[in-house]
């Protein structure tokens, strides 16, 4: 006779007829304490549950999605895992989803659109919903992969799909006025991704301050947000004149501080320089001015739209949230300086 005890069960696989003959229920009422609960008396859950776990026993994850139609996983797809200002998004997504009792899956796109369509593609048959951060894919293909699972966007702005957006544009308004206030008449703005949405509101964030306040704006463009993209910007800054720059983000802030610095040019001295997002204030010298991010909330926000529409709760289709920013002042913006960098008297 086959032994009833737990031991002798767990000497071979574990599966879902050894954990409902071990706690004397049919292989029925194992399957709805992992997958259906609610219908089971508390007590059967919990004998079921503590058999499973003696056994070393764990749901396939397939057969659970043929019976409940849910993975219990989500994905995340972000354009550069390796910019600073992607973790603590992840961060936030993976807590908030496992709160809800899901899993995340990470995709890493590295700006190119294609991939990410690819990945997107490969991921659908295996989650429950998406949340596409900052997304370099173009409308209509965003809109078709919406048709095949629920989807909610970060930093991308597209009417009839839920989105969570971080509002840079009125901490740029600011960053801009504290410029002006300082006294510099002409300053750069140091672009990003040509696909970022946050890129595009930036930049005309710039635009409109600058002839608000009487400023002269020069767009720079950087491309790809990374560190040797804004050292490499440091000689096009000084040669075309300007006293400030503002940066698409940090990362590109901190590469235009070793350039300027590799050029012998003092900052804020000589030139002022500021950023976006907030994430690299520790690891510059001086402390970067920037604007502040809520990259932590976006995160937490998009997942909470998310698992309210996969729960039939009452989150709209259409919902847009808003994440409003300042500027956060520090060391990297000084007042107009008397001399030009390299020593020249001003006129």
């Amino acid at each position: 006779m086959p032994s009833s005890e737990p031991g002798a069960a767990a000497r071979s696989a574990p599966t879902i007829g050894s954990v409902a003959q071990v706690a004397g229920v049919s292989r029925a009422t194992v399957s709805r304490a992992f997958t259906r609960p609610q219908m089971l008396r508390p007590e059967t859950v919990e004998k079921v549950l503590e058999v499973a776990r003696q056994l070393g026993y764990v749901p396939n994850a397939a057969a659970k999605a043929l019976s409940t139609g849910r993975f219990g996983n989500l994905a995340m797809v972000v354009p550069d895992i390796a910019n600073p200002y992607i973790p603590p998004m992840i961060s936030a997504v993976e807590e908030q989803a496992a709160g809800a009792g899901f899993a995340v899956f990470l995709g890493n796109s590295a700006e190119d659109p294609t991939r990410e369509d690819l990945l997107v593609r490969r991921l659908t048959p295996q989650v429950d919903g998406f949340v596409l951060a900052a997304s370099r894919m173009g409308e209509e293909l965003i809109r078709q992969h919406a048709r095949a699972r629920p989807l909610v966007l970060v930093n991308r702005d597209i009417e009839g799909i839920p989105r969570v957006l971080i509002d840079t544009a009125g901490g740029v308004a600011q960053t801009v006025e504290h410029l002006a206030g300082l006294g510099h008449r002409r300053l750069a703005y140091l672009s990003g991704p040509s696909h970022s949405w946050a890129n595009t509101q930036r930049r005309r964030a710039v635009r409109r301050a600058g002839d608000r306040l009487g400023i002269e704006v020069v767009t720079l463009p950087a491309r790809l947000s990374s560190y040797e993209a804004g050292r490499q910007a440091a000689g096009a800054l000084l040669d075309s004149g300007v006293t400030a720059v503002i940066a698409f983000d940090d990362l590109l802030a901190q590469g235009v501080l070793t350039g300027l610095a590799e050029r012998g040019v003092r900052v804020p001295d000589e030139f002022s320089v500021a950023g976006c997002d907030d994430v690299l204030a520790a690891q510059t010298f001086p402390p970067l001015t920037t604007v502040s991010a809520r990259a932590r909330e976006a995160g937490a926000t998009a997942v909470e739209l998310l698992t309210s529409r996969l729960g039939g709760g009452s989150a709209m289709s259409d919902a847009r949230v808003m994440l409003d920013t300042e500027l956060v002042a520090r060391a990297t913006t000084g007042p107009l300086p008397r001399r030009r960098p390299g020593g020249h008297s001003r006129p």
